[in-house]
């Protein structure tokens, strides 16, 4: 059977043939499908290369490039995997400071800003992690008009001014300008370039492409914490900074020469408005955005408030936050790779929902009955947690991806994360307020419940995709 042709995946143990919807398949069997799956506004739903007439505003450009339909990363080519090492190296100190904040946020509450609340301190990280998703909104589109080579160099030249700027900030205004609103954009260009440029090199592997880049997100989670555990004591804030920021230096450096475009830029792209509100035209891609707000809610509230939840009202080591954090993004790592392998076998779809799924259950059956009386529950979830997160942030740019096509990955990418981001610059100061107001388990619920709701737009996003004809088992 020629699978280019009739590409069906049996089930083990059953003769029913399985239906295929994957960007890395062209297959006139399935024109049915993508025909109904398409939206007015976009011919491409699923990110699929037709012969079917798009519209001018989303026009996917077929014979741009000679080589659109060959990526180099599918046929493991060593220039795609350099690529991939670039945006690894580019996510070690961006993506990852930003998972580990909860750890810098700790430090400033005992210390600096000891006068402040936790709900008050939290605004700091939140502006932070919220400008650098919200970023993106300018970073796509420019990634898509112009390629990474100039947003990798700018990104990286104000990234490594902030670290540096960050050991001398001594008040909250100080920390509130340097993080906030210069590290913000600086991670906007790193994290937005670093994702998107895997675009061009893989299709058919990107949700393991995705995964590994993110693994040095992962990585940045564990070392940043650790780092600043054995340093803080012996040499103290300012210097224990800048030993991260010479960290940066190389991981960044490393990423300007790593990271190079293969396809030219769409002509389409420079026509296109940088906020695509035609975007939410499509039912996919506006319940996928709703469902990435609520994970947003979830994952970087437990990140900031993991710490302080640990200090307040328990009996816990003091060195508690620290290593939560550390085990959390360390043993996401694994979550990022192995369902980033799996995703390009069963689909990103089925793969993000099922780990999202699988996270509220750890959510209701450990962290909110054990997590603020059992120290070795709370590790448990942290690095259970760890996994289920690793494997939402790498499926989340896949499924933009299947999304997109190659061409405008940036400009869909950047116009969820602006919306869904807003999570992020509210969810910390709130969850610091729960905690402390109404306590652990109060909050802990309202997470659950938030994830429960994200859970929801997910499955009616991927119900969208499939044209609103429900699938179980549909690759997608």
């Amino acid at each position: 059977m020629d699978t280019e042709l009739n590409p069906v995946v049996h089930i083990a143990g059953t003769r029913e043939p399985q239906e295929v919807i994957d960007d890395s398949k062209q297959s006139t069997a399935l024109e049915g499908i993508i025909s109904k799956a398409r939206s007015p506004l976009d011919g491409n739903t699923l990110g699929l290369t037709t012969s079917k007439t798009h519209t001018h505003a989303e026009r996917v450009v077929d014979d741009y490039d000679e080589d659109l339909d060959d990526f180099p990363g599918d046929r493991n080519a060593l220039s795609a995997w350099l690529v991939l090492l670039g945006s690894f190296l580019a996510l070690f100190p961006s993506f990852g400071l930003m998972v580990s904040i909860g750890t810098v946020q700790d430090y400033w509450q005992f210390n600096q800003l000891a006068g402040y609340s936790s709900q008050t301190i939290g605004w700091i990280p939140s502006i932070f992690v919220y400008i650098s998703l919200a970023g993106g909104i300018l970073c796509g589109p420019l990634f898509d008009r112009y390629g990474p080579r100039w947003l990798i160099f700018g990104g990286s030249v104000a990234y490594i001014a902030m670290i540096f700027l960050l050991a001398e900030c001594k008040v909250y205004w100080h920390f509130l300008l340097c993080l906030g609103f210069l590290g913000g954009p600086a991670g906007a260009a790193l994290t937005t370039t670093a994702l998107a440029v895997l675009s061009h090199w893989f299709k058919a592997k990107r949700g393991l492409a995705s995964g590994l880049a993110m693994v040095g997100n992962s990585f940045g989670g564990v070392v940043i914490p650790l780092v600043l555990r054995a340093a803080l004591p012996k040499y103290g804030y300012a210097w224990s900074v800048r030993i991260l920021g010479f960290v940066f230096v190389v991981c960044l450096v490393g990423a300007n020469f790593l990271i190079r475009p293969r396809l030219k830029p769409s002509p389409d792209a420079k026509k296109m408005d940088i906020f695509s509100l035609e975007l939410f035209g499509r039912a996919d891609f506006s319940f996928l955005t709703v469902s990435v707000f609520g994970i947003e809610v979830v994952l970087f509230g437990a990140l900031g408030i993991l710490p302080t939840y640990a200090s307040l009202g328990t009996d816990y080591p003091a060195a508690t936050g620290f290593y939560l954090i550390a085990v959390m993004n360390g043993v996401s790592c694994v979550g990022r790779i192995i369902p980033g392998f799996i995703s390009d076998i069963v689909g990103r779809f089925n793969v993000l929902g099922v780990m999202m799924v699988i996270t509220l259950v750890i959510m209701l059956a450990v962290w909110l009955p054990f997590g603020h009386t059992s120290l070795i529950a709370l590790y448990v979830f942290a690095a259970l947690f760890g996994f289920g997160t690793g494997a939402w942030m790498a499926m989340t740019p896949a499924c933009v991806g299947q999304l997109s096509g190659p061409h405008h990955f940036g400009r869909y990418f950047g116009t969820l994360y602006f919306v869904a981001s807003l999570a992020t610059l509210v969810c910390i100061p709130v969850s610091g307020a729960l905690v402390q107001k109404v306590g652990p388990q109060p909050m802990v619920g309202f997470m659950c419940a938030v994830l429960a709701l994200s859970i929801g737009t997910f499955v009616t996003s991927r119900w969208a995709l499939l044209g609103w004809k429900w699938k179980w088992r549909t690759i997608v």
